[in-house]
């Protein structure tokens, strides 16, 4: 914040009388007129491109956006995105449009950890690793802001603060118990860069209860670790009636007075819902002081000064034109982004396919020409849609007869209500038996992996039963391969699936998520080798929900590729392509080094494939002589690196002490003396990450001396 808004936000501030203030801590807070305060509504979303306000750029779900592993990328999407909303912005106020969505204070990103693949909202998120998110989530966030914190384009909000991933359908009175190491080591670290690092404007509460505070009237959450300990100067907003929740679930509390108390005296300034309507009984009860709502509206009239949506200031945004609406540059930046994400997960040589040497082509699957598929949630409306079917349909022209059939429903058992089960079977083997090649087209869709009161289908809150493809999709699979024709399997979902069947039986495995409006467009593209998949997994994929604890378990033993001891089928951090990348001439700049001291890795990577390629750099560390539990590793650097048909580079990266850290019992951060095991390459250094790519990682052992030490978390 800056001296002079800040100031000038008390002035403002204290001319207002205790109702107007009050009026103010609303998500839809109204005009005053004689301050020039116009009516505003802070409820925004841009997840992946400006959301719920008509037209808009359209880019790959936020897991999509994980694959990529290229914080560069996301920067550019995130500026894309806060551009086209100042655009819409400026064209709604000129028409006096104030409602809901056409804001610039946005809800997003959501950096929750993807701790279970059954959670519904995991495809909000950007995975399941702790610095990838972080990282990303900081892109994210500097894109969306821009450079000037005292003119920001646009406000982020850091979402859903904090031990938040389900189940969905307990969140409104489930208590999720939590460790402290497990708390800070994998929990607060995402939220934490984006606070400190990032300056993200504001910070969105959960939900749930966390070791038994509600989320959005944490004293732990919100006044000890967010305000007093990383020293943040933004705004707090509830989640969506999450505080009526206090009272009506939670049990916390035992009337709306109570919670909107509850919930401001812990630090929280700005409510989503209408419980803050009732903080005049509050104040007049003695349960919250006006000084404490003075420091909440100031914060909020803080950041309306500096985006200028105050008659008094304007912003450098304000010409911002609404033609840069999906213009073709974001459009070609949204379609190049859904190819950036797509991750090979099998090609037994067919991909990729060949316009010269097809005379026809079966689509098939209920994702095939879905426009559902292609969009995630807590998206946008785009003025074309390109699934699939239409796509490949568009690029093979009329040189390729396609032929196409649903084959089943998502998730029922038949196509039609009067229809036997599996009414569209005999159909889908019709067109695979006329194909050279069949495409599937198989996976879930925002309907029914989502938010809980948004999916609705057999799996109700919108979390998954299981990791099986649902409905008949997986008979129809193994229906259509039988037949004998070449299988090219193209997944639409926003989480990890068991594939172990196709793994074994298909010919190819393309993920590409949710990947956009015009995703069909670079589906066809990277089918047909105009690019390579150069994506990487977020996520583990297991082989089954068997290998996996109770969902409601919180602690992360047993979870995600850091501390799961069984062999995954698709590893965290890997995917194929249509190159060969190797890693040679790996070395350290040292074998032994103080606590403090810098460590440095060097490696040339080379391309030996036709395609250009964007290669993601992983780096994990292990300390192999830990005090306490310790991940198996830890991902602690990305480089994404840009190389050319035959081209070497040279990358170097930096440890740091941090680096080297690791989290105690007591949630504390320190670096030890001691051995610890460093690798670089493409992927994690695991044997299954080797049998399915043929590479391996260059490792090194480093050994650090001196003291025990506590470092910056």
């Amino acid at each position: 914040m800056s001296e002079a808004t800040r100031q000038r936000a008390k002035e403002l501030v204290a001319q207002m009388t205790l109702e107007e203030k009050m009026g103010q801590m609303l998500h839809h807070a109204p005009a005053i007129e004689r301050l020039g305060i116009s009516k505003y509504c802070w409820w925004n979303e841009a997840l992946h491109g400006v959301a719920r306000a008509g037209d808009a750029t359209m880019f790959p779900q936020a897991i999509a956006l994980g694959a990529t592993f290229d914080e560069e990328l996301l920067h550019e999407i995130a500026d894309v995105t806060a551009t086209e909303g100042r655009a819409k912005y400026n064209a709604f106020v000129k028409h006096g449009d104030h409602d809901i969505y056409k804001g610039l204070t946005y809800w997003a990103p959501n950096i929750n950890i993807f701790r279970d693949p059954r959670w519904g909202r995991g495809h909000e998120t950007y995975g399941e690793d702790p610095y990838l998110t972080g990282q990303l989530g900081m892109a994210f966030v500097k894109g969306l802001q821009g450079d000037d914190p005292d003119e920001p384009k646009a406000a982020a909000c850091a979402k859903h603060f904090a031990v938040h991933s389900g189940p969905e359908a307990d969140r409104h009175h489930f208590d999720a118990k939590v460790s402290k190491q497990d708390l800070y080591d994998t929990y607060l670290y995402a939220f934490k860069r984006l606070v400190k690092d990032a300056k993200v404007e504001a910070v969105m509460g959960a939900y749930n209860r966390v070791n038994g505070e509600p989320a959005c009237g944490s004293k732990t959450l919100l006044k000890d670790i967010l305000r007093r300990d990383w020293g943040f100067e933004g705004h707090v907003v509830s989640d969506c009636w999450a505080i009526r929740d206090f009272h009506e679930n939670h049990k916390v509390t035992g009337c709306e007075v109570e919670s909107a108390a509850m919930a401001v005296n812990n630090g929280c300034d700005l409510n989503c819902g209408c419980v803050f309507e009732k903080l005049i009984y509050a104040y007049k009860a003695g349960l919250v002081k006006e000084e404490t709502i003075d420091a909440a509206v100031e914060r909020l009239m803080d950041l309306r000064l500096r985006l200028g949506t105050l008659a008094e200031r304007g912003s450098k945004y304000d010409t911002i034109p609404y033609d840069v609406v999906e213009c073709k540059e974001h459009i070609d930046l949204a379609v190049d982004a859904a190819k950036r994400s797509m991750v090979l997960l099998k090609n037994d040589g067919i991909l990729p396919l060949s316009v010269d040497s097809l005379k026809t082509i079966a689509v098939i699957g209920p994702n095939s020409n879905s426009r559902a598929a292609l969009t995630g949630n807590y998206e946008g409306i785009s003025s074309e849609y390109i699934t699939t079917l239409e796509g490949i349909k568009a690029y093979v022209g009329d040189d390729v007869r396609v032929y196409h059939a649903d084959g089943t429903h998502l998730w029922k058992d038949r196509m039609h209500v009067l229809s036997e089960a599996r009414d569209d079977f005999a159909e889908a083997m019709t067109v695979a038996e006329l194909a050279d090649v069949v495409v599937m087209c198989l996976g879930l869709d925002a309907t029914i992996e989502g938010e809980e009161g948004d999916a609705g289908n057999e799996f109700g809150s919108g979390d998954k039963k299981g990791l099986s493809l649902p409905g008949l999709q997986q008979e129809l699979l193994e229906t259509i391969t039988a037949i004998g024709k070449p299988v090219v399997l193209v997944v639409q979902a926003g989480s990890a699936l068991d594939l172990t069947w196709a793994q074994e039986h298909v010919s190819a495995i393309l993920d590409c998520w949710y990947p956009g409006a015009r995703g069909g467009r670079a589906i066809a593209q990277v089918l047909f080798g105009e690019d390579t998949p150069s994506g990487k997994l977020p996520i583990t994929f297991y082989r089954s929900d068997r290998d996996l604890p109770a969902f409601s378990d919180y602690a992360m033993q047993g979870r995600t590729y850091r501390y799961f001891e069984g062999e995954p089928l698709y590893p965290f951090g890997y995917g194929l392509s249509y190159n060969t990348i190797t890693y040679q001439d790996a070395k350290v700049d040292r074998t032994q080094a103080a606590i403090g001291d810098t460590v440095t890795v060097t490696a040339t990577v080379t391309n030996h494939g036709r395609y250009a390629q964007h290669e993601a750099v992983q780096l994990y560390v292990k300390d192999l002589e830990a005090s306490t539990r310790v991940p198996i590793r830890s991902l602690r650097k990305v480089n994404n690196v840009y190389l050319m048909p035959g081209e070497t580079k040279e990358i170097s990266i930096t440890l740091t002490e941090r680096d080297f850290a690791i989290i105690d019992e007591k949630g504390k951060c320190i670096v030890e003396p001691g051995a610890f095991r460093i690798s670089i390459g493409g992927q994690q250094p695991d044997a299954r990450s080797t049998a399915l790519t043929g590479q391996t990682c260059a490792y090194f052992e480093i050994t650090l001396t001196g003291a025990c030490k506590e470092t910056e978390y």
